[in-house]
């Protein structure tokens, strides 16, 4: 690869000051999604990551192995991922529906199903083409084609099908011929809107997550208007449910034990009509097992309800009742978990908080965090780290599987470039230089991409 500046990161260590470090256009990650105990990824390339529990070969890497570092899956072609408890879905390029991890109840859509604990671990195509949207819940999966139709498949006891049945389907099947623009899937319940803005639902409901007002609490196996229009947005967690509608105002409804609505109040039997919880403002949501996340036009990521793992990133393991600010500006997007969170930032970086049981914020450990953790650093950036003595201690966040060669020159002013070393970045970009500068002389450091 020719060097040019574009590739070509330039600094002066003297007391572990950088000098110049010019960026160039690599593979940021730009989508994120988060099931029961793992988490999903996609670079800029179309590259599929995978990272957390894997005992139903969700994450799709041929194995049983759960792993608590990004690995990557398929390297490009992946346009959008959908993550339930432990099925996974993910679209191609080409329209194409794919799916891995559980089928004990249909919810892959491949015509199978033992009723028991059947999987697959490699990624199976579902749908030849014309897919453009996909969720998934904790049994059961959507999706919508190029023609505005929803389909549906999987676990069907409580309606979430809304097929007007109680039958799991093991193949999928149309719901709704056209119209639908979205699709949310919590654990036994669906939502979807149409193209006039309305806001539908059907399935579970006894903790008031259709927000359809009914005192009973009765399930829906046909899909039920329950709003009319304005609606933009929505999310559904465990056994609640968020929308957006057209003037930025969030609206939540369902289980609220743990102020995940963040209405001020904690009422286990939750609320069965949409309530609304801010005035303006919000540009995404994102609903875990009993949290909530949201960002608002500023940047700035918003949650509530559960924290006991930290999911919220709050430095706490308290829940709040209320929406609380969790990061001031520069996010760009989110994910909830069971109990864990996900969210990017504008420059492409990845950041996690939460459970960690099984690996599922990829940090290299099986610790809990209850503050953000940045996961995976904006690419062409240098960290530096003080060591013992006058050393430091230099990574590079590159494009993964790349060579880069350090250079080295005691003046600027004639330059002579040393070569020092050759690396190769390890899977997810990170290079540690081996060649460690000294602080206390005047030495001048260089990384170049090369062949």
């Amino acid at each position: 690869m020719k060097t040019t500046k574009r590739n070509l990161i330039q600094l002066c260590l003297l007391g572990a000051v950088l000098l110049q470090a010019a960026t160039s256009s690599a593979q940021p990650v730009t989508k994120i999604a988060a099931g029961g105990s793992q988490s999903f990824f996609l670079k800029s390339g179309g590259s599929l990551w995978v990272m957390g529990l894997n005992d139903k070969g969700q994450l799709g890497d041929g194995t049983l192995n759960p792993t608590n570092w990004p690995e990557k899956v398929l390297g490009t072609n992946v346009t959008t991922i959908a993550a339930g408890i432990d099925h996974t879905l993910f679209l191609k390029s080409d329209g194409s529906l794919w799916a891995m991890g559980r089928n004990s109840d249909g919810q892959l859509g491949d015509g199978t199903t033992d009723g028991g604990n059947y999987y697959t671990n490699r990624p199976e195509k579902i749908v030849a083409s014309g897919v453009t949207a996909i969720a998934a819940g904790g049994y059961h999966s959507l999706f919508l084609k190029s023609d505005s139709s929803l389909w549906g498949m999987g676990y069907n006891y409580d309606g979430e099908l809304g097929d007007s049945t109680y039958d799991q389907a093991s193949i999928p099947e149309q719901i709704v011929p056209s119209g639908v623009t979205a699709i949310a899937a919590g654990e036994s319940h669906s939502l979807f809107l149409k193209s006039d803005g309305s806001l539908w639902a059907m399935g579970f409901n006894e903790f008031g997550q259709l927000g359809d007002s009914n005192n009973n609490r009765d399930d829906v196996n046909i899909p039920e208007k329950i709003v009319p229009s304005g609606v933009t947005a929505i999310a559904a967690g465990d056994h609640h449910s968020l929308f957006l509608k057209s003037d930025g105002s969030l609206w939540a409804m369902g289980g609220n034990g743990f102020g995940e609505l963040g209405d001020g109040t904690l009422n286990s039997g939750g609320t069965n009509s949409p309530e609304k919880i801010v005035a303006s403002g919000v540009t995404a949501i994102a609903g875990g097992t009993d949290h909530s996340l949201f960002l608002k036009s500023d940047g700035s990521l918003w949650g509530m309800g559960d924290n006991d793992p930290g999911q919220l990133g709050d430095g706490t393991a308290h829940g709040t009742i209320q929406p609380e600010k969790i990061v001031a500006s520069g996010v760009t997007a989110v994910a909830a978990g069971f109990f864990h969170s996900l969210f990017l930032k504008s420059d492409g970086s990845l950041w996690a908080m939460g459970d960690n049981q099984y690996g599922e914020l990829g940090d290299r450990s099986l610790n809990d965090t209850n503050r953000i953790e940045q996961i995976l650093g904006p690419y062409n950036r240098i960290a530096i780290q003080l060591m013992s003595g006058p050393k430091v201690r230099l990574s590079f966040v590159g494009l993964d599987g790349t060579n880069y060669a350090l250079d080295r020159t005691f003046n600027l002013v004639p330059v002579n470039w040393m070569p020092q070393i050759t690396n190769r970045a390890d899977s997810v970009g990170v290079l540690v230089l081996t060649n460690t500068p000294v602080t206390t002389t005047n030495n001048f450091w260089r990384i170049r991409s090369v062949p």
